[in-house]
């Protein structure tokens, strides 16, 4: 049996926040601003701000990049607004996830089990440690593609001679111990979180004043029209259903029996990088960490406006402005417009520059699987066989293939051009405006590995919080420890994934976003407890727009999930979603019974 010392309530721990000399101190910097004026309360804010920009620290990594990335490339500057409103609807969370952290001076986990369902709750915390797990996969990836394509590529990128295996090792070992580093010097506490929140502001700022850069100098040359960047923050609902009127004379060109072939494999790229897009502006793991953060810190209820502050400045402003600024760069170069070195400008031309070595076998393998679509109509050996499984066939239907793709029309092999994802080597060119093409593979390589390890880095800590919780043990320690190295799974990203290494966040974010729903409900509801925020809870118009506004943005999150469930899942998704919610109904009206009866 646990000592009786040990045991300490909530209301004792909020005492023992507020004796903290350095809280204490915090607190009456505020309370002497805000008698001061707004001005004040600024600097304040500033000077204090910190959870908000460790947020920052995991938006700004590699799902964000690579979504961004990806989807200037898909839809140029269509969709422009859905990274804001995302993130709008992800700060109106966070703030109520603050507001009840802070209010209450709780960790959420077991109050949720309490007041609101256990099956959201250990859902939430099983969810968030899923979503740590496979968002790592992308970061490695990156960070290791990075190393071996834009730092090292003499050393140990694809064309230095060493194997591929040995070089992904190397690069993969190098990536994973700048990231234990960088985890364990937060996990120390004291100092170590204060150089930890320094380095994740640099890294942030760093990354945000590149991007802005490339944007100035695209505006500065007159290849960036303001007014298509401006009418892409107008939504445009179709694209969820078509390519883009950019890509559309591409695809008019092609005969018109595989005209649907191309179609449908953009409009499900663009619908899948529209969500990973979406997933990574606020995801279930930031949810998590967010409270543990603030309460680490040792902020409580006089801490909730700079909690907010911290959230629109930390977050939201740096979100804004760097992923916004990639899509720009990478719209306004890669849009509709053809990888160099594989097909000429118009039918019969001349073929000029040569091909990215890398880009090779990713456009020939779309055009064997654009082969493949007119053989199963064609030649019946070919009839049950899917587009991915050329790697499986025999020999002499392999060669059937290869053969019908060298007859392939001029058209469709310009639209393979169009679509072949580009790796991190190609991506590098949308700093070549501001820096040469030689610099940009410098600059952007140390920009990936900058993203990737802060967002590495912050999905150890958050796991090793979410392991802690789980066995309901202190935030320190072997058991910390080992919930951070848990991640280190996605070492394995890079010798597994075989497409282009940042689309792997893509894939990885749809998965997240199916979880989102849960961290969402379990706090709009948990803010709607009377007998846990007791006093604290809102009343009046400020709970009408709480409830609003937490409704509209799990709404939009539930939504997505189950788009997502019905894109890749068809009807079998939607009905792991309903018994979902089965589970939780039937879950809380048994844990009602007894109190009824």
């Amino acid at each position: 049996m646990a000592p009786k010392e040990k045991q300490v309530s909530p209301e004792a721990q909020h005492r023992v926040m507020h004796m903290n000399p350095e809280i204490e101190r915090e607190r009456q910097m505020i309370l002497d601003a805000e008698k001061k004026g707004k001005g004040a309360l600024f600097k304040v804010y500033v000077k204090l701000s910190g959870p908000g920009w460790l947020q920052s620290g995991i938006t700004l990594g590699g799902g964000s990049l690579s979504s961004s990335l990806y989807l200037g490339v898909l839809v140029g500057f269509s969709f422009m607004w859905l990274q804001p409103l995302a993130m709008i609807l992800g700060v109106i969370m966070l703030s109520a996830i603050a507001y009840v952290t802070l209010s209450t001076g709780q960790r959420p986990l077991r109050p949720i089990n309490e007041h609101v369902s256990p099956v959201l709750g250990w859902g939430w915390l099983l969810a968030s440690m899923m979503a740590n797990l496979v968002w790592s996969l992308p970061q490695f990836a990156l960070g290791t593609a990075a190393i071996r394509q834009n730092l090292l590529p003499g050393l140990i990128g694809p064309e230095s001679g060493v194997p591929e295996i040995q070089g992904k090792m190397v690069a993969g070992a190098i990536f994973l111990i700048i990231a234990l580093t960088a985890t364990l010097t937060y996990s120390a506490g004291g100092k170590g979180v204060k150089v930890f929140e320094v380095m994740i502001k640099s890294i942030v700022s760093l990354i945000v004043l590149c991007f802005i850069g490339v944007v100035i100098k695209l505006s500065v040359s007159g290849k960036i029209q303001w007014s298509n960047i401006l009418a892409g923050l107008i939504p445009d609902l179709d694209l969820f259903m078509r390519p883009t009127d950019e890509i559309m004379p591409h695809i008019k060109r092609v005969a018109e029996p595989f005209q649907a072939f191309w179609t449908n494999m953009i409009v499900g790229q663009q619908r899948d990088v529209m969500i990973s897009a979406a997933a990574t502006a606020v995801g279930i793991n930031m949810t998590f960490l967010l409270p543990y953060s603030m309460l680490r810190k040792g902020w409580d209820k006089y801490f909730r406006g700079l909690a907010i502050f911290d959230l629109s400045t930390g977050l939201f402003i740096p979100f804004m402005i760097a992923t916004g600024c990639v899509v720009i760069a990478s719209g306004s170069q890669f849009h509709a417009e053809p990888a160099q070195g594989f097909v000429a400008a118009e039918p019969g031309g001349q073929i000029t520059g040569e091909p990215a070595p890398n880009l090779v076998g990713p456009y020939n393998t779309l055009l064997k699987q654009r082969a493949l679509s007119e053989l199963v109509i064609q030649d019946e050996r070919f009839e049950n066989i899917g587009a991915g499984d050329y790697e499986d066939l025999s020999p002499e239907l392999q060669a059937v293939i290869d053969s019908k793709v060298e007859s392939l029309p001029w058209a469709d092999k310009r639209m393979a051009a169009v679509l072949v994802k580009r790796d991190a080597f190609n991506l590098a060119e949308t700093l070549a405006p501001l820096t040469g093409e030689v610099w940009a593979q410098y600059i952007f390589g140390i920009g990936v590995i900058g993203m990737a390890l802060s967002a590495a880095t912050m999905l150890m800590t958050i796991n090793g919080l979410c392991f802690c919780e789980l066995l309901n043990k202190p935030a320190r320690g072997w058991p910390q420890r080992i919930g951070s190295l848990m991640v280190v799974v996605g070492a394995l990203g890079p010798f597994f994934w075989k497409d282009a290494a940042p689309y792997l966040a893509v894939p990885t974010s749809v998965f997240a976003m199916v979880l989102l729903p849960i961290a969402y409900f379990a706090f709009f509801l948990l803010m709607n407890q009377k007998t846990f925020m007791g006093k604290n809870m809102p009343r009046g118009g400020r709970r009408i727009l709480w409830n609003v506004l937490m409704a509209l943005a799990s709404g939009a999150a539930a939504f997505g999930s189950i788009w997502s469930l019905w894109s890749k899942l068809q009807w079998l998704g939607i009905i792991l979603f309903i018994c979902f919610i089965a589970l939780c109904v039937v879950v809380h009206f048994v844990r009602k019974k007894p109190q009824t009866a």
